[in-house]
């Protein structure tokens, strides 16, 4: 497996290293993700067990070990991580559907069938 807390430093390091090449595209990148706490509505907590269903739809290795450490720092548990990534699993099930869905379709279309 991976070494999570290993990589994570080395992520790190290495966006430093794009912040330096092209600062605006971090700084736009911390905008984006704060923007979220100026509200906080949602909490920190929640939002972070959402960026992980996220992250597993995405596939985001950084984004795992991320937000993963961050959703523990507020206080969430084991538990609630696997909730959060059965949500993924279930929409990832349903978006394959959705997308089954639609090839179904461009086959009729491609075929000279109908589509739905």
């Amino acid at each position: 497996m991976l070494n999570w807390i290993e990589y994570r430093k080395e992520l790190f390091g290495r966006i430093g290293e794009i912040g330096k090449l092209s600062p605006d595209t971090v700084k736009g990148y911390q905008a984006l993700s704060g923007a979220g706490q100026k509200t906080d509505l949602l909490g920190a907590k929640t939002r972070e067990l959402i960026s992980l269903a996220v992250a597993v739809s995405l596939r985001c290795d950084g984004c795992i070990t991320v937000h993963t450490a961050e959703a523990l720092k507020h206080g969430a548990t084991r538990e609630e991580i696997a909730e959060a990534l059965g949500v993924a699993v279930a929409i990832n099930a349903g978006a394959a559907m959705v997308y089954s869905a639609r090839t179904m379709d461009a086959v009729a279309a491609h075929s000279g069938g109908t589509s739905a």
